[in-house]
Parts: C-alpha cells; sequence; structure tokens
C-alpha cells in the first residue's frame, strides 16, 4: 500500500546534536526549531511562501510554548499565514509529525508540509508540588480570616521545594534503562554485543561526517555547525571499561557507552506534492510511503521498547515486503540493547507468533546496511529531533544512492513503537 498521491522529501535541516547542559544551555526549544527552521526555508527558497501546515512537537514541553510550533513559524521567514500544530508521541514525535503532513498531502489537503521536533533538557522547567497547588487553592476559596489561618497553618516548608521532570514510565516507576536492562536479560543480549553496535555506530558517524555527508543538512546553531557526540576515538577496549549505568547490582550492562546521552537538538523536514515540488523548482530526495503506529502492554510483560517489532510487522504486511526486502535500515538507537532485542525478536519464531500473529519468524537483516551514516548512540537523541534527523538523512541516502527502499524504526516511551517506508 502507497498513498493515493506520492509524497516527496525534498528537504530537512536540524541544529547540531549536542550533549544536554552544554552549548545550548539556556536556549530554548523555540530558539532551536526556529534556527532549524529558518536553515530550511532559506535552502528551499521558501522566504515568504504559504506552507500548508508544520507540525512538530517536543517531549519535555515547556509550560510557556503551549502553542510552540505556531510560534515558531511567527519567528520564521514562512507566510506568518501559515498555520502550525503541537504533536507528542515521545520519540516518535518527529516521525508521527511526518506521517500526518504525508497523510495530510497524500489526500489533498494541501501541497506542502513541514515535520519536525524539538527538545532540549538544558531548559526544563523546575516544577512545584501539586500539594503547594491544592494549598494555594484552599486558601484563596478560604473566605473568612479564621479560615484562611486554618489553611496557613497547613503550610509546610517541604511544600516550596520543586521539582525536575524525570523520563520515567508512571505505570511501572521504572526508566526507560532500567527497562531495557530487563530487556536485554530476556533476550540474553552480551554487553560486548552492546559495545560493538555503539563503536559501529560512531565509526559511521563519524566517516559520513568526514564526508561531508551531514553538512547540508546541519544548521549552524551557537557557533556550532557539527554534532558534538560522535566520537571517533572511541574503542571497544574504551567501551569496555565503563560502568553499568542503570543496574548497579554486578548484572546490568548498559552503560554511558551503549546508550543514548540526554540531548539538545531540533530538526525539519519538507514534504510536498510531486507537482508542488515541480512548480517550486525543488527536487524530490526520495519517497515517503507510508507508516505505522504501535504499542504493545509492557505493563504486563511485554517489553517497554519492543513496539517497532509489532509497528514494523504492520507495515511490511501491509506493503506485501519482507523485512529482507530493503536496502537501507535506520533502527534509532535509543539503546544498543533496544536494537539488539528488536532484532532477534524478529528472528524468534516463538515471539514471531505470539507477539506478531505470524506463522514463521520474519529473519535476519544485512547489519552493514543498517544506520550507516551513524545512529542515535552517536549522532544524539534530543527525543523529538530524532524522526525528522532520521527522515531528512533517509532521503539524502536514498538520493545518493540513485534508487532504493529504507526502512525506519523508532522504539518510545509508553510502549510505542514508529515505522516508515522510504522510497526512491
Amino acid at each position: 500500500m502507497s498513498f493515493s498521491r506520492k509524497v516527496a522529501i525534498i528537504n530537512g535541516s536540524r541544529t547540531p546534536f549536542v550533549k544536554s547542559m552544554t552549548t545550548y544551555q539556556g536556549a530554548s526549544n523555540q530558539d532551536l526549531l526556529t534556527t532549524a527552521l529558518n536553515d530550511l526555508v532559506a535552502k528551499t527558497k521558501s522566504e515568504g511562501k504559504l506552507i500548508g501546515d508544520v507540525i512538530a512537537g517536543t517531549v519535555m514541553n515547556h509550560p510557556f510554548d503551549w502553542n510552540l510550533t505556531r510560534e515558531v513559524v511567527l519567528g520564521s521567514k514562512l507566510d506568518p499565514n501559515t498555520p502550525g500544530m503541537n504533536i507528542q508521541r515521545a520519540c516518535g514525535t518527529g516521525l508521527e509529525a511526518a506521517n500526518l503532513i504525508a497523510l495530510k498531502i497524500a489526500t489533498g489537503q494541501i501541497e506542502s508540509g513541514i515535520a519536525g521536533g524539538s527538545d532540549t533538557n538544558s531548559d526544563i522547567p523546575l516544577i512545584g508540588q501539586r500539594k503547594l497547588t491544592h494549598w494555594l487553592v484552599k486558601l484563596q476559596n478560604a473566605k473568612s480570616l479564621p479560615e484562611k489561618l486554618a489553611v496557613i497553618a497547613q503550610f509546610r516548608p517541604s511544600l516550596i521545594m520543586p521539582q525536575l521532570p524525570v523520563v520515567k514510565e508512571p505505570r511501572t516507576g521504572h526508566s526507560m534503562g532500567e527497562h531495557c536492562e530487563q530487556m536485554v536479560k530476556e533476550w540474553k543480549i552480551s554487553r560486548e554485543d552492546q559495545d560493538r553496535l555503539a563503536y559501529e555506530s560512531h565509526q559511521n558517524a563519524a566517516r559520513a561526517h568526514e564526508q561531508g555527508f551531514h553538512n547540508d543538512l546541519i544548521a549552524e546553531f551557537k557557533g556550532l555547525k557539527k554534532d558534538t557526540i560522535t566520537r571517533k576515538e572511541t574503542s571497544l577496549e574504551k567501551l569496555a571499561k565503563l560502568k553499568p549505568a542503570f543496574d548497579t547490582t554486578g548484572t546490568g550492562t548498559l552503560t554511558a557507552g551503549n546508550s543514548t546521552p540526554l540531548t539538545d537538538g531540533a530538526s525539519v523536514v519538507l514534504l510536498g506534492s510531486e507537482d508542488w515540488a515541480k512548480e517550486n523548482k525543488l527536487e524530490a530526495l526520495a519517497y515517503f510511503v507510508d507508516a505505522e503506529t504501535a504499542a504493545v502492554d509492557f505493563v504486563h510483560g511485554a517489553g517497554l521498547l519492543m513496539g517497532p517489532t509489532l509497528a514494523v510487522s504492520r507495515l511490511l504486511e501491509r506493503n506485501n515486503l519482507t523485512l529482507q526486502d530493503f536496502d537501507f535500515y535506520e533502527i534509532h538507537e535509543a539503546f544498543a540493547g533496544q536494537v539488539l532485542c528488536t532484532l532477534k525478536a524478529w528472528e524468534d519464531p516463538a515471539y514471531c507468533k505470539k507477539v506478531l500473529n505470524r506463522d514463521k519468524a520474519m529473519g535476519s537483516i544485512d547489519r552493514s546496511k543498517m544506520n550507516v551514516k551513524g545512529g542515535s548512540l552517536a549522532v544524539g537523541h534530543p527525543f523529538a529531533a530524532t524522526g525528522g534527523r532520521i527522515v531528512a538523512a533517509a532521503g539524502k541516502i536514498l538520493k545518493e544512492k540513485g534508487k532504493g527502499r529504507l526502512l525506519i524504526s523508532v522504539c518510545t516511551a509508553g510502549g510505542m513503537g514508529v515505522a516508515a517506508i522510504i522510497e526512491r
């Protein structure tokens, strides 16, 4: 199944991705996303143009950013009549935004649209205690002086202690890393295999930077024009020396080296109909063919980050494709262990029958075709920005090859997964 109208991936832009609490300290999501958007506008000569829609979002959303995307549009050089909408599907936000824009173009609602996302952990808001809010409401509602004094007497200094947002699953109280530790134990993924995948990701990313692959996809921000997370100099020996980051009981295998660091950054990607691209003298890098979102019940046994196994399975069935019918794979590396669990699950007949409702295993992929320009472990992972980065890079990878098919797979919080097919 492909869309009723072809949806072209035209171009993309992003800020350099950097480790949180460093270079972008104090920069807001609006700053980051506006920088990426204005760079995309300049590259595609879209100044003053009315775009059908702009859909973007964040995961670590500041209360002042309640209308973030529209404000970013107004701060850009697009026609100010261009609408904007916020969405959020955890780490799948950017890819889901691209899917929504693609669907609007495919149905003829719009001719062009921009999808993206931004996240910064360097500008996260402090959160007040909920009990403080309740106390203030009680104080406001108290009518008489005795009533007010009674409420004031209930005040405790602990009420004004601020909280920092944390990325933990509300249903379990565990972080993604803790959940991934459970997954790698269940699937018997070794520390050595996780470190090797991380090493390969850094080498691929470093090679891509040296070859200039990312140059025209990255906008300068805060004096940077290149990602700062990629480590060409890393080695298996260096990775092996790192201590476990989530399970310190002696059995943990996830480290800072084989897990993505907290990252700041933003990305956007321009999509359009073939006619719109031609009218505006813009070349299609590739085409956004189809996408799928799925969720697994991680609360009752399924791994938190196993949603992509089901999303990819459904997507391939609908398009009459097998896992091997792809020239490239962009599998988001939230953790090396997550990627390896996903690959192992697709090879497991019992899992495929029980969870994916398939008669036989989906099989293995050629690892040399996976994340060929580096994955999130080496590039970084600003939660909502990863999807836009991958879609734009996927388009450029296929343009350089001249033809082909690419599979995107992104895991998210809440047991969800988002997948997409890109072709040229």
